[in-house]
Parts: structure tokens; C-alpha cells; sequence
């Protein structure tokens, strides 16, 4: 029984460890989170203007036709 509560001891520290870390260091995952959500939006500003492309080349395509 004393090695089952000496292993949820350890797990229990280990979690501690982790928190004491994330509490110190926030600002390292504010500016990893940042970065995400900036990539994100990077990649539907993106996906948004290509779309907006090809309905252009679609257009210019059946006007062409067109004359």
C-alpha cells in the first residue's frame, strides 16, 4: 500500500511541477497561442482571397466567351 501512495505522491508533484511551470512561464503559451490564432486567421484570409480568385477567373472566362 506504501508504493501504490508513493506513486500517486509522485504523480501528485509531478502535476504540481507542471502547474508552478505554466504559472511562471504564461507568457511562453500566451505567445504560442497567439501565434495559432494568427495563423488561423492568416489561413482564412487566404482561403477567402483565392476563392475570390477563381469566381474572377470564372468571370473573365465567360465573358470572354461571351464576346
Amino acid at each position: 500500500m506504501e508504493f501504490v501512495w508513493s506513486v500517486v505522491t509522485f504523480i501528485g508533484q509531478a502535476i504540481e511541477a507542471v502547474f508552478g511551470y505554466v504559472e511562471h512561464h504564461h507568457w511562453v503559451f500566451a505567445f504560442l497561442a497567439g501565434g495559432y490564432v494568427f495563423y488561423l486567421h492568416d489561413r482564412s484570409i487566404h482561403a477567402r482571397f483565392d476563392a475570390l480568385d477563381k469566381r474572377v477567373d470564372e468571370i473573365r472566362k465567360r465573358l470572354a466567351i461571351e464576346y
